[in-house]
């Protein structure tokens, strides 16, 4: 601040950058670095608020041209409709090119095992790294963000996997001064997290900002839902509920969104925005600690799971 503008108070530079700017800033550059370097980018999209919210980067990022990327979307069989539907609508809308894997499909061959808990989330990974070896995709963009959970906190913003598609903690490189290392060998592609440095709040925050539709579960409504493991759980073919585990009507919302066989949801009354974010300030526990119960099976339950090649 020069020495006129400190003597009457003004403010800082009118071009200095809000943090969500900072935010969209960064995470535009990394769209642009992955299309500059790498040959067959994918975005991994689900219809959840944190894969629509880069969708909506990677439109920003390479606008009037359309987005060079296909999307991957593993279907775990067990998705919420509203999710589905989102996704649906928004591949329609911006005549993106959309891959679907499905662990159905690999159940009903037997490449796969249905699990005693009923849970799929764990599953996705045999689909996801096949996915990725077959249509050679060398870079994916995932929406995992470091305040999540305590393995994503250990990840950089480009992660190599190996040709099985695992996460090796040591082999993390630097990333000063927002210089991104893309190098891989033949077999070997980099995981790549634009959302790594937003919080769960500033994700809303943008969302308020931008006007950006999301599906309706993650606003307060009626729902049947029954209680397992400290969590209401949505009722369906998938598993639940078991006998001894009534089912209530309740006012909830979602707050993250994998599948109804892992995913809790909160009681809430906020059924707008703003609400959501007031709501979401307050909290103290972060949004999978809450929600999560593919998060629950271990302490390390998050870093296993990347080892095997998962987001």
């Amino acid at each position: 601040m020069t020495t006129t503008a400190r003597q009457t108070g003004a403010s800082a530079s009118p071009y200095a950058l809000t943090h969500l700017d900072a935010l969209e800033s960064e995470a535009v550059h990394i769209f642009r670095e992955v299309a500059g370097e790498f040959e067959r980018p994918v975005i991994l999209f689900s219809g959840g608020k944190d894969s629509i919210v880069m969708l909506h980067l990677a439109l920003k990022a390479f606008a009037p041209a359309a987005v060079p990327f296909a999307l991957l979307h593993v279907d775990t069989g067990h998705n919420f409709p509203e999710v589905l539907e989102l996704r649906d609508r928004t591949v329609a809308e911006h005549h993106l090119r959309l891959h679907v894997a499905k662990v159905q499909d690999y159940i009903d061959d037997g490449r796969l095992r249905e699990r005693p808990d009923g849970l799929r989330n764990p599953l996705q990974t045999v689909p996801l790294t096949d996915t990725i070896r077959e249509l050679r995709f060398d870079a994916v963009f995932g929406g995992g963000r470091r305040d999540e959970e305590k393995a994503r906190a250990k990840e950089r913003v480009f992660s190599l996997r190996d040709e099985f598609s695992q996460w090796d903690p040591r082999r993390q490189r630097p990333e000063l001064w927002s210089l991104y290392n893309g190098r891989h060998a033949p077999g070997e592609h980099v995981r790549v997290f634009p959302l790594s440095n937003w919080t769960e709040l500033d994700v809303w925050q943008y969302i308020a900002r931008e006007r950006i539709a999301l599906p309706e579960i993650y606003f307060a409504h009626r729902r049947e839902v029954f209680r397992r493991a400290g969590m209401w759980l949505t009722a369906g073919d998938w598993g639940g509920p078991k006998a001894g585990e009534p089912v209530e009507t309740r006012q909830v919302r979602y707050r993250t969104v994998g599948d109804m066989s892992c995913t809790g949801a909160v009681d809430s009354d906020a059924v707008t925005l703003e609400a959501v974010i007031t709501e979401i300030a307050a909290s103290r526990l972060t949004e999978r600690g809450a929600t999560r119960a593919d998060d629950k099976m271990s302490e390390a339950a998050m870093e296993d799971r990347k080892r095997e090649g998962y987001f």
